[in-house]
Parts: C-alpha cells; sequence; structure tokens
C-alpha cells in the first residue's frame, strides 16, 4: 500500500471511529440541540425546520463516511484517489474527501502547488493548507514581492457551500495553470494564493455550525471577543486549536496579506467591516470602490457593512483581519443553504457568479492599496514642491518624504501629507531644515490603507524626477564638487605664475 493510501485510508476510518463514538454517546455530540445553549435565532430556525436535522443527519454521514472507508480499500480507489467529476460537482466535502483532493493536488502539480499543515482541530485533524504560485520564482518579473491573498473555509461546518467555494476557487487556479490559461499564468507569476479550505473538519463532519467544543470558531477571535449577542464564542478568544491556529498563520505566515476573503453561508451577501459597529470602515472608499465596479461589471449579490447588511457579530476573523492584522476583509456568504450534503445542481454552475467575483478580486489585487508615484519633487528655496498620483484604490492618509545618505541615515523628514484613493494631488511642504548633499536619497513613506494597523511601506524615489535649485536655502554643493574647484582654482594661480615668470 502507498503512503497516500495508507495516509487516505487512516483519515476514513479515523472519522469513522469518531462518528461511531459521538453517534453512542448523544450526551456529548455537538450536534445534540439538547446540549446546547444561546443558539443564534438564524440557527435555531434551521435546526428545528430542517428535515435532515438530528439523528437521520448523523446516519446519512456516517453512511456516507463508511462506504468511502469501505471503499478505499479497493485496488480501483487505491489507483485513482481523488473523487470522479460527477462526485466533485454533486456532493459536498468530507475532511476525508478534501485529504484526498489536497494530497493528489500536490502531488500531480508540485511546480505550483505546496501542501503543509497549519494546525490540528481538537480533534487532531490537520488543517491543510494550500499555497498556490508559480514557485519557480520567489518573486514577481519585475523582482518585487508577490501579492498574497488568504482565503479559509469552513469555520462552521454544516455551511459546506463556503468551504465548496474555497475548494473551486483553488481547483480553477490549478487546473487552469495544468490548461494553460493565460489568466491563470499571470496570476501566479505575481501572487500567492493561501487557502485553507475546511477550519472547522471536526464540525464538517458532524455537519454542525459548532466545533466539538460546541464554540462558534467565527465568534472566538481577538477582535472585541464576546462584546455582541453571539453564540457560543467560547471561554476566551482563541481558546479552540482551530482559531488560535488561523491566527498564528496570520501573524506569522501572510502578517501583511494584501486581501482576505473567509467563506460562509447564510443569506447571499459579501460583507466588510465592521461587524460590532454601523459605521463605516476607515478604508470605506476601498469597499465602495469594489461594491460599485462588482455591481456594475460581475454581479448583484448585496455588498455591505458587516452590522448593517447582516446583524452586530464580534470576535470574528473578518473584523480580526482588518482591524489587528490591517488585511482588507470581507465574509462571502455564498448562499442561504445549510446542512445539506449535496446538491442537484453541479457546484461550478451553482456557484459559478461566486466564482467570477473571486477571480475579479484576485486579478486585481495589486489595486486593493495605496499606490503612491512620485511624478515630480522640486526643492526650491525653503519649499518641496511635489506631484503624487495614487494608482491604488486605497487611501494613505500619513505620507512622508524621507531624505536620507547613502548608508540609511534619515537626514530630513517632511510633515505628514493624504493622498486619497485612485487620485492625483499636488502638495507643498516646509524645506527649511533640508540640507542636500551629494549623496542623498529620497524616497516616500506610508501606510498602505487608511486603517492604523495596516502595513508601512518606503519605497525608493528615482533621482531623476528630483530637480534642485541651487539658490535654494540649505543648499550645499557636494564635497567633491568643493574639491574639483578647489583644484582649478589652484591650476589656474600656478598658470599665472609661471606666465608672470616668462614675462
Amino acid at each position: 500500500m502507498s503512503m497516500k493510501s495508507h495516509l487516505v485510508k487512516t483519515e476514513l476510518l479515523s472519522s469513522m471511529r469518531l462518528l461511531l463514538r459521538l453517534k453512542s454517546s448523544p450526551r456529548t455530540s455537538p450536534i445534540n440541540p439538547e446540549t446546547v445553549t444561546n443558539h443564534s435565532r438564524e440557527v435555531r430556525t434551521l435546526e428545528s425546520n430542517h428535515p435532515h436535522s438530528g439523528a437521520m443527519r448523523r446516519s446519512a454521514v456516517l453512511a456516507v463516511i463508511a462506504a468511502l472507508a469501505i471503499a478505499s480499500a479497493s485496488p480501483m480507489v487505491a489507483a485513482q484517489v481523488g473523487q470522479p467529476d460527477i462526485i466533485q460537482e454533486h456532493w459536498y466535502h468530507s475532511y476525508a474527501t478534501l485529504t484526498l483532493d489536497v494530497n493528489d493536488w500536490a502531488d500531480d502539480h508540485p511546480d505550483i502547488v505546496d501542501l503543509i499543515v497549519a494546525g490540528q482541530t481538537e480533534m487532531g485533524r490537520n488543517l491543510w493548507m494550500l499555497r498556490i504560485s508559480d514557485w519557480s520564482q520567489e518573486t514577481k518579473p519585475d523582482g518585487a514581492q508577490k501579492d498574497v491573498v488568504y482565503i479559509d473555509g469552513g469555520h462552521h461546518g454544516n455551511e459546506h457551500l463556503g468551504t465548496e467555494l474555497a475548494f473551486l476557487v483553488a481547483e480553477y487556479y490549478i487546473e487552469g495553470w495544468a490548461a494553460g490559461e493565460q489568466e491563470v499564468i499571470d496570476v501566479l507569476a505575481t501572487t500567492e494564493l493561501h487557502i485553507l479550505i475546511m477550519l472547522n473538519a471536526d464540525g464538517n463532519d458532524f455537519d454542525t455550525r459548532w466545533n466539538v467544543n460546541q464554540v462558534d470558531l467565527n465568534r472566538n477571535y481577538d477582535h472585541y471577543w464576546n462584546t455582541c449577542p453571539t453564540t457560543q464564542p467560547g471561554s476566551s478568544a482563541f481558546s479552540e486549536s482551530e482559531t488560535n491556529a488561523n491566527s498564528i498563520y496570520m501573524n506569522e505566515v501572510v502578517p501583511h496579506a494584501d486581501l482576505y476573503i473567509t467563506m460562509h453561508t447564510g443569506v447571499w451577501i459579501m460583507l466588510y467591516p465592521w461587524g460590532k459597529w454601523p459605521e463605516q470602515p476607515s478604508d470605506w472608499e476601498l469597499f465602495h470602490f469594489i461594491r460599485d465596479d462588482v455591481h456594475e461589471n460581475i454581479s448583484d449579490i448585496p455588498i455591505r457593512n458587516a452590522n448593517q447588511g447582516l446583524y452586530p457579530n464580534c470576535g470574528t476573523s473578518r473584523d480580526y483581519g482588518y482591524g489587528v492584522m490591517g488585511y482588507p476583509t470581507f465574509t462571502f456568504e455564498t448562499d442561504d443553504e445549510q446542512f445539506l450534503l449535496g446538491t442537484v445542481e453541479a457546484l461550478s454552475d451553482r456557484l459559478g457568479e461566486e466564482l467570477d467575483v473571486m477571480r475579479y478580486l484576485i486579478s486585481n489585487v495589486w489595486y486593493w492599496r495605496a499606490r503612491l508615484v512620485i511624478e515630480s519633487i522640486v526643492v526650491d528655496g525653503d519649499e518641496v514642491r511635489a506631484e503624487v498620483t495614487n494608482l491604488g484604490h486605497a487611501t494613505t492618509s500619513n505620507a512622508t518624504f524621507h531624505y536620507s545618505d547613502s548608508a540609511g541615515e534619515m537626514l530630513w523628514h517632511s510633515s505628514l501629507f493624504g493622498v486619497n484613493a485612485t487620485n492625483e494631488t499636488s502638495v507643498v511642504l516646509d524645506a527649511t531644515n533640508l540640507t542636500l548633499i551629494d549623496d542623498g536619497v529620497w524616497s516616500i513613506h506610508y501606510q498602505k490603507r487608511v486603517i492604523d494597523v495596516s502595513q508601512w511601506v518606503e519605497e525608493p524615489i528615482d533621482d531623476s524626477i528630483v530637480k534642485i535649485d541651487s539658490s535654494a536655502s540649505g543648499f550645499l554643493p557636494a564635497p567633491s564638487l568643493f574639491i574639483q574647484l578647489i583644484a582649478l582654482l589652484g591650476a589656474a594661480l600656478a598658470g599665472r605664475e609661471k606666465s608672470s615668470v616668462k614675462s
């Protein structure tokens, strides 16, 4: 038996044993509604009215897992581990079948797929993290750092279509690369996709919102944790293995992601910060631009502030991603369906519009921050005048020019100025204390977005666009120029002395 077949069989049997144990002990099962308190209104209604709730739903999941476990022992399945397309299109992933698929991708496409384990669930299942990019190059073709997109799905185990959209995004770029599609090739040359398809693998197997500890993982993040009417937020922020692992990955691997999207179901809507407050976020211009562009060109899906578009919600990964990490973030609620195990309509058709929105967000990720271009700088007297263009769709409110020597020691910095999203501006800054040197280096220092935790960047300015008025106060000729002038003066005096001697 190959290593992969052994891994697959182990994961399948582990899922079956866990379900059997929990089925025999309903008092401890997280899908037993009698043991759950403080349910949200929408979850309580869905559980009580859904035809597949309770024991019937558990039996259906158990039957599926058992059948997969038996099938995995056959030579045919061992030879072709992944699910057939007809199954992929109509049957939602369990943890076991997801394990098959992501390992297949890693084996078949090592040039673009790096599969790692980002942590474990409370029951010890692996959190599979797909990292997708053209790994033959560590940077963009121009040498700049690649943009980073972070996607997760499956915070709530019963929200299968959110998990499936995360899967479809990964599948689109992997299969598109294999097919030589230019859009995909261009994206993977400049972008890293980090995709954790199923965060709540334990809850997925039980078809329940919560994890095995009956905690709502999307209320367990350290951003105003447990300060809203909420569903099972846990004993403390990051009390659960799943959310703790997700936060560690954010902070240690993708601390400056250029986009974060978390996949859910419940209603058909895209939600941006904040969940806690009805007010618009600091970077409202960015979110409103995306909303308007999506509505004009792709989809009429509602795109709103989460508090107004849904209800007050705190401790979410979306607000943590924006309010603590500084990412532009969305909760993508793909559908109002929950609890079902499959779909009559093919997934690629059912989620085709949502996938188009994701492709748009990923292809244009370069624009989801301020991108300042310095068109000109003129040092004139006690002033610095500059023309600045912002190519990005986010505003920066605290840019400043730096002037340093070749060793990197800052000699002068300007006062702060802002540049609105997708705009041009002229600034006039006080340069009274600016002293120019021959090896001086100009740069622009600013935050990518308005939110105060967003990343600071320092970008060099081409010397060719800097114009110096030599009569400007504080201007010192370069030391080398002094030496040249003294040498020329000395030569002239020496020549005059020789002439007088000859005469």
